[in-house]
Formats: structure tokens, sequence, C-alpha cells
């Protein structure tokens, strides 16, 4: 089994058209193949931006055709050196063990998860010793990406001895702020930036409030955070919500404050009015 992942410093930078050389071929702008497993939201989306540097070679059997990449066996995206699980991370295990099987030793194997404790763990334990892992988390979305990933942000949590110098270099060619981590804090500060973000985003969608007449800026922010998380799919929002080691507990204090307030506005001492 593959030892935990320790907190790392930062990692140099290497200009991007350097990384043809020695030791890191696999990202080097000479149309290499990456791999990209699961063609959802997201896999679709990271196609379009991978596609003008690298040969993507797909595999979704669900998916419809995405233009640019070519759509092959499992088999043969198993074979390309670097390989990205764009799946859901309830079906990371599995996919993890369809793949094990077909890997050449050295291969680089990313992930895209919302939360990164869990997913570390099961690509450490399904995945050959021989695979290189770095667990990623593009802070970023579809939607919230819409005009462009120049500014966003991106979070990479190698393994245990992993160079990831090659894929900062690519996440800051492509525009990306780049962030390094381990998979625990990773999560613990997730559980305060998403967890709690899209557990307050989904209960405002499920109140199904009309579009007023007029607003204020404050409701025009909080609309917007809405919106932006109003179409992820279920699976997303429980990996957030339950598969964060730490949600469950901001969850609770979340709740209990929510219920304070409750209290104290029908005995009458809310808060002051404003905006």
């Amino acid at each position: 089994m593959r030892r935990p992942a320790k907190p790392l410093a930062a990692v140099p930078k290497i200009p991007f058209n350097r990384l043809g050389g020695e030791g890191n071929p696999e990202l080097a702008d000479d149309r290499k193949q990456i791999g990209l497993i699961g063609l959802g939201a997201f896999g679709r989306f990271a196609a379009g931006h991978l596609a003008p540097h690298f040969d993507i070679r797909g595999h979704d059997p669900q998916a419809l055709p995405v233009e640019g990449i070519s759509h092959v066996s499992l088999r043969e995206v198993a074979s390309c050196p670097v390989i990205v699980l764009a799946v859901p991370v309830q079906a990371l295990a599995q996919t993890c063990r369809d793949i094990a099987p077909c890997l050449h030793e050295g291969v680089l194997v990313l992930d895209v998860a919302s939360v990164k404790v869990e997913p570390m763990r099961v690509m450490r334990e399904a995945l050959p010793a021989h695979v290189r892992i770095i667990g990623t988390h593009p802070l970023f979305g579809p939607q919230s990406a819409a005009k462009g990933l120049a500014g966003q942000s991106i979070v990479l949590c190698p393994d245990t001895g992993v160079d990831a110098a090659p894929v900062v270099a690519l996440c800051e060619r492509l525009g990306l702020d780049v962030h390094l981590s381990d998979p625990d804090t990773h999560d613990r500060a997730m559980a305060n930036v998403q967890a709690l973000t899209h557990l307050v985003s989904r209960v405002i969608a499920e109140l199904d409030i009309s579009p007023p007449p007029y607003t204020t800026k404050s409701y025009d922010l909080l609309r917007q955070a809405t919106d932006l998380v109003r179409n992820d799919s279920d699976e997303l929002f429980q990996a957030i919500e339950q598969l964060n080691p730490y949600a469950a507990s901001l969850r609770k204090r979340f709740f209990e404050a929510a219920r304070a307030f409750d209290g104290r506005l029908d005995a009458g001492s809310g808060a002051g009015s404003g905006e």
C-alpha cells in the first residue's frame, strides 16, 4: 500500500516548453496523448481546453461524441502516458480497478474530484505502485469558467515522491493559478469554501423564489452563487457534502446557528435590518 501524502513545499516553476526533456516527456507540446475517462459536463469542458494542445483519447460509453477528440476503448485510453479520471467520486474505485491491469510503468494518473482525501486513498489502493498519482481539484466548472480559464484556480495534491512541476507548468500555461496542498489540508479548506456555499445555494434553490421586480446588490450576489451550482449533478453535491470528512461538522454548526437565529427572531430579539 502506498504511504499517505505529506504536506508539500512550493514546486518551482518550469517553462512549459522545457517539459519535453528527459524524465518529463508526457506533457511536451508536440501532440502527446492524454487519456480522458468520463465525458460528462466537466470532462467535455476539459476536453475543449486540452484538445488544442494534446491528442485527446476519450472514453465514456454513456456520452455523446465530443468534437476534437478520439473516442476509443477503455484499454486504449489506459495505454496513454497521462490519464485524467473525470468520473464521479462514487465511480472512481471501479474505474481504477478497470484500468489498473492496462497501465504502463510511470503513467501519470490525475483525478478532478472536489474532495481529495477519499479519492487519493482510492487511487493509492486500486492502482499499481508503478503509477504516479496527482490529485487535482479545479476550483471552477463549465459555468464559472464560461468566459475562459485565465485567473481560475486549481489545487494539486501530488502523491509522495511525485514531481508535480510538469502539471504546474501546464496549468500555468492554460492561465490557471496553481495551489499545492495535501489532501487533508485541501478538504479542511473545502469544507468552508465549497460544502457550506453549495449547501446554502441548494437550500435557496429549493425555495424556488420567483424573480422579484427589483433587488439589492447582496440579493443579486446570492442569486448568482445559487445559479452557479443550480445545475450541478447530485453526485457532485453528495461528494462535496458526504465524502469530505470535515463537511458534516460544519453542516451541523450551520443548522444549529440557523435554528438559534430562528429562535431569536421568534422571540423578537433578531439582528437589525439592512440590505
